[in-house]
């Protein structure tokens, strides 16, 4: 169904960063909901993301080529860690587990989505959804990890507390699509 001429995000263009936690099924449920609410949604994919969930829902989800290799081929001879940011507004990391936020934080580019989030600076924001262990959200090295990315201008939404995919439970499962979403409205299109 396309989505109404009024949506808040009719035109706007989301990257959406999908690294290889078991909350990378939310992912899709996020895409779908931007989607219906207008905007254009490019998928970048790390090698653990497609792991856990195949590029071709994604595809099917947004009506785009679905990027997971840093080789591939952009539009043209553009290569997709250039391209993809160039043309987003927003790329949203979504699951983004330690270890992307360490690559972040660190600047290494050694796959698509850290290489993404080092070329997003300067083109557009990005906004993080942590997922992971709550004892790997409490480690020191994330925290401080989370705070040199948020001094940088990186937004974060979550994590939310709850039962987490290994049983135990406490802060660390990812912020739940509609809120995800609702952050990247707020961002985005924010009210007037």
């Amino acid at each position: 169904m396309p989505p109404a001429a009024d949506s808040p995000l009719d035109g706007r263009e989301i990257l959406l960063a999908v690294t290889g936690g078991v909350a990378c099924y939310k992912a899709a449920d996020l895409a779908s909901r931007l989607v219906r609410h207008g905007a254009g949604v490019s998928v970048a994919m790390t090698p653990a993301a497609v792991r856990f969930v195949t590029p071709l829902t994604f595809q099917s989800l947004t009506g785009r080529e679905v990027y997971a290799d840093m080789w591939q081929r952009g539009e043209g001879l553009r290569p997709p860690h250039l391209l993809l940011t160039e043309r987003a507004e927003l790329m949203v990391v979504a699951p983004a587990t330690a270890n992307t936020l360490a690559k972040m934080a660190g600047g290494i580019a050694d796959e698509l989505v850290s290489a993404l989030a080092l070329s997003a600076h300067g083109a557009c924001d990005i906004l993080a959804a942590p997922s992971m262990n709550t004892r790997m959200w409490a480690a020191p090295a994330t925290q401080t990890n989370v705070e040199g990315l948020r001094a940088r201008g990186v937004r974060f939404v979550g994590p939310a507390e709850g039962r987490l995919a290994c049983g135990t439970a406490g802060p660390g499962r990812m912020a739940e699509p509609d809120e995800i979403a609702a952050a990247v409205l707020d961002i985005l299109a924010p009210a007037v």
